[in-house]
C-alpha cells in the first residue's frame, strides 16, 4: 500500500467557514487524501469560564466554525464523498456547555413561542481528562460532581446543498451539516451525496461528549483534533447521510417535525437495504420494522435528525458503498501505525 497523501490545516481565527455552500475552497484534495484538522468548538473558542455568556462573547449567526471547505478533484452530482474518521480527539482539557435563551428542546424558542420567560443563560465548564478518557460534571446548584467517559464526536460534517444554495452551520439538511449524532464517532465512514463541483467538504463543532437528542441544544462542545480519510465513490448517489460503523449500517433523516425527519431516516434505510442487501421494498419495510434502532441526534435544531440503525450482524454478507469502509480501516490502520 502507497503512503496516502496527508495535508494538514490549522485555520487561523478569520479562516474558518460559516455555512456549507457559498465559501471558496480552502484546498483542493485527490481522493484518498489524508486530512488531519483542527477545529475550533461551536462558540468559535469564546466561551472559557462561567462568566462566558454567549450572548456576551459571541455575535449570531458566526457560530459552529467549519474546517474547510475542501474540494474533492473530481467529484461530481450524483457522486458519493465517503469520510472516514481515523480519530477524534479533544485538543484541549476543558470544554463548555450552556443554556442559551430561547434554545432547546424544553423551553419556549422563535418558533415555539409562549409568554413565559426564557430559561437562564448558565455556563458549564466540563473537565475533560485526556489520558483517562472522562469529563467532569459539576453541578452549580450543589456539591454533586460526576465523571462521564468521553465519547468524541463530530456535531458538524457536510457538503455544499444543492440548488445553489448557502446554509448556515446551524443546519442539518440532506447535504449534512449540524446533524449532531454521536454515532460520527472515531471508525465510521460518513457518505454524502455529491451536490456541487468539488463537494466542498466541511467539518467542525466538536463535542467531547452528548446525549442522545442534545436536549438543551448543546452538548460539551470542545476543540478537536481530528483526522479523517476521504474518498470518492465516482456515480453512486446519497440521497441523504449515511454513516457505517463495524457494526451497523446507519441512516439519517433531518426536518421538521419530528416525525418527518424519523420518517426520512426510516425510508433511506429501507432503500439502503433494496439498493445493496437484495431485500425487496415490501420485505425491507418488514425486516427494519423489526430490527431497526431509531436513536434520536437532535430536538433543538432548526432542523430535528433522527437516525435509524441495523446490525450488520443481521443482514446478509454483501457488499455496500463498494467495501470503502473497510478498505478505509485498513488505511487508518497503516496511518496510524
Amino acid at each position: 500500500m502507497s503512503d496516502p497523501r496527508i495535508l494538514t490545516v490549522r485555520p487561523e481565527p478569520g479562516e474558518y467557514a460559516w455555512t456549507f455552500g457559498g465559501a471558496p475552497p480552502v484546498a483542493r484534495i485527490k481522493p484518498g487524501t489524508v486530512l488531519d484538522l483542527y477545529t475550533e468548538d461551536c462558540f468559535a473558542g469564546r466561551v472559557r469560564s462561567e462568566k462566558d455568556l454567549v450572548s456576551e462573547v459571541c455575535e449570531f449567526p458566526f457560530l459552529n466554525p467549519q474546517t474547510g471547505p475542501f474540494h474533492i478533484e473530481g467529484a461530481e452530482p450524483g457522486d458519493t464523498v465517503a469520510v472516514h474518521f481515523v480519530s477524534v480527539e479533544p485538543a484541549r482539557d476543558w470544554a463548555a456547555s450552556t443554556t442559551v435563551p430561547l434554545f432547546g428542546a424544553l423551553t419556549s424558542t422563535h418558533t415555539t413561542a409562549t409568554l413565559q420567560p426564557p430559561l437562564p443563560e448558565t455556563v458549564w465548564i466540563w473537565q475533560l481528562d485526556r489520558t483517562r478518557r472522562t469529563a467532569l460534571f459539576r453541578a452549580h446548584d450543589s456539591d454533586i460532581e460526576i465523571e462521564l467517559p468521553m465519547d468524541p464526536m463530530h456535531g458538524t460534517v457536510g457538503v455544499a446543498p444543492a440548488n445553489l444554495e448557502v446554509r448556515s452551520a446551524l443546519v442539518p439538511d440532506a447535504h449534512g451539516g449540524n446533524m449532531d449524532t454521536p454515532e460520527m464517532r472515531a471508525g465510521v465512514t460518513c457518505y454524502l451525496g455529491v451536490n456541487v463541483e468539488g463537494a466542498l467538504l466541511s467539518l467542525g463543532d466538536g463535542h467531547a461528549r452528548q446525549g442522545e437528542g442534545e436536549t438543551c441544544g448543546v452538548a460539551v462542545e470542545c476543540a478537536m483534533n481530528t483526522v479523517v480519510i476521504v474518498e470518492l465513490l465516482k456515480g453512486l448517489a446519497t440521497p441523504w447521510p449515511r454513516i457505517e460503523s463495524d457494526t451497523h449500517i446507519i441512516s439519517t433523516g433531518s426536518a421538521r417535525p419530528l416525525e418527518d425527519a424519523f420518517r426520512i431516516s426510516q425510508l433511506d434505510l429501507v432503500q439502503w437495504l433494496v439498493r445493496d442487501y437484495g431485500f425487496s421494498e415490501l420485505d425491507a419495510y418488514q425486516f427494519a420494522t423489526q430490527a431497526v434502532e431509531s436513536p434520536l441526534a437532535n430536538v433543538c435544531d432548526t432542523n430535528y435528525t433522527c437516525v435509524a440503525k441495523i446490525r450488520k450482524e443481521w443482514l446478509p454478507a454483501r457488499e455496500t458503498h463498494r467495501g470503502v469502509h473497510d478498505r478505509l480501516r485498513e488505511t487508518a490502520a497503516a496511518f496510524r501505525g
